[in-house]
């Protein structure tokens, strides 16, 4: 692995980029091009990606269908699936053809990928040939690695960019030799939605909650501590989820299954019996008179959306939040971390200063950067705000301050099964079992 970060150093940016293009393109003829023999659907945007790509999964295997997914929470073919404890979104080529593969041979007539920025710099895309694109939402992440703001979103939409000229299919779907159309689908929400509508396609559907002339349009929407509701046409949904923003992530969904002449009434039944999703806004009880999340929330806006649904969740006006706070891994978006620890210090009543993945970067440097944000909103350590390197500690402590009717919050790393710490060491790991221990002790 040394060698490897070494390579990856010491080799020009151009000649990195046309390896990794060859490698996918080994790959996907070694595998002989599975995703031709799938219906594939690539899911991409800053925030949701993990959720809508889960939720499609979902949706399509209540509806009979027989479906494979890669992603962040899990790998799925067909009836099998397993936590994803990779650390990376997007496997690497070959494991990501071998994957698809596996899907055809278990008889899926889906795949949905979870496909992200890094993924697409890298080709592991490359080979793969989508018929839905779907556009949850975009702003700034991995802007370290991209180099702006702007190259990151050059990135996204180069999945977009090809898509008409991808692998033209024609499937045997629904009792008949179906011809396969390419569609792109986006959140009409979003300000930049139109840089991803712009690309050729079959078909363009748009969602949204604020344009009654979109495709797929929410109404009468209510968000509280038992889920959401809102109404599309004449069908009224029911989401047993937690976060208003899963309204959004449930249209992108229905838009996906339109695509496919599902009805909105077999849909609406069928979002209505999805299952918890791990690390997403997943609610912990052991019994307890207060309510403890675990969340993947790690970036700025996910962050605030996080604090704003946990106001919804105090029991009475008196009912603090207590939160966890850190930064995305060591290494990574460095300038977000005061960010971060402003805006807990900012919404959080209580916030505690933890460790997330420090990857070779000494955890106290990026401690101390998150602190100076918490500081910066006005809380004072020791009293209103505390500082433990060890997640373990943290979450116990925080657990262990938690009042009747508090909000306890652990976000950053959601559904993770490990820690990724120095020397690329990978340690087991799990908020949620972590916080089921604290609760019973």
């Amino acid at each position: 692995m040394v060698f490897k970060e070494l390579f990856k150093k010491i080799i020009p940016a151009t000649i990195l980029s046309a390896y990794h293009l060859m490698l996918a393109w080994v790959a996907a003829v070694w595998y002989r091009f599975p995703s031709r023999r799938l219906i594939v659907i690539g899911v991409t945007g800053t925030k949701g990606k993990s959720t809508t790509s889960f939720f499609i999964t979902k949706l399509l295997e209540t509806l009979g269908e027989s479906v494979g997914l890669s992603g962040t929470i899990m790998f799925k073919v067909g009836r099998r699936e397993w936590p994803n404890t990779l650390k990376m979104t997007m496997p690497g080529r070959f494991r990501l053809q071998r994957l698809l593969r596996d899907m055809v041979r278990a008889g899926c007539a889906f795949a949905v990928i979870e496909t992200t920025s890094e993924g697409i710099a890298q080709h592991r895309h490359r080979g793969i040939d989508y018929d839905v694109l779907v556009f949850t939402n975009l702003s700034p992440e991995h802007i370290e690695r991209h180099g702006s703001f702007e190259a990151y979103k050059r990135a996204k939409q180069s999945l977009f960019q090809n898509l008409h000229r991808s692998f033209h299919k024609n499937l045997f779907f629904h009792k008949q030799v179906r011809r396969i159309l390419k569609v792109i689908v986006v959140n009409r929400d979003d300000p930049h939605f139109a840089g991803f509508v712009q690309f050729s396609a079959d078909q363009h559907v748009a969602v949204s909650l604020c344009d009654t002339a979109a495709a797929i349009f929410a109404r009468d929407v209510i968000s509280n501590d038992s889920g959401n509701t809102f109404t599309v046409a004449d069908q009224h949904f029911t989401l047993s989820l937690l976060g208003d923003f899963n309204v959004m992530n449930a249209l992108l969904t229905l838009a996906v299954g339109a695509v496919f002449d599902f009805s909105l009434e077999h849909m609406r039944l069928a979002l209505a019996k999805l299952p918890q999703i791990p690390g997403r806004m997943q609610r912990i009880d052991g019994g307890q008179d207060f309510t403890v999340i675990v969340d993947y929330a790690h970036e700025p806006k996910s962050m605030e959306a996080l604090f704003r649904n946990a106001k919804r969740l105090r029991k009475n006006p008196q009912s603090r939040i207590i939160t966890l706070i850190s930064s995305t891994g060591g290494g990574r978006d460095v300038a977000r971390r005061p960010m971060l620890g402003k805006l807990a210090g900012g919404y959080a009543d209580i916030v505690i200063v933890t460790d997330e993945d420090p990857y070779d970067e000494d955890p106290n440097v990026i401690m101390q950067a998150v602190a100076r944000g918490v500081v910066e909103a006005g809380k004072i350590l020791g009293q209103t705000f505390f500082i433990f390197q060890d997640r373990k500690e943290a979450i116990f402590e925080a657990i262990r301050l938690a009042r009747s009717g508090d909000v306890v919050l652990l976000p950053a790393k959601g559904s993770e099964r490990v820690m990724a710490v120095a020397h690329n060491t990978h340690i087991p790991w799990s908020d949620e079992a972590i916080a089921r221990e604290a609760l019973k002790k």
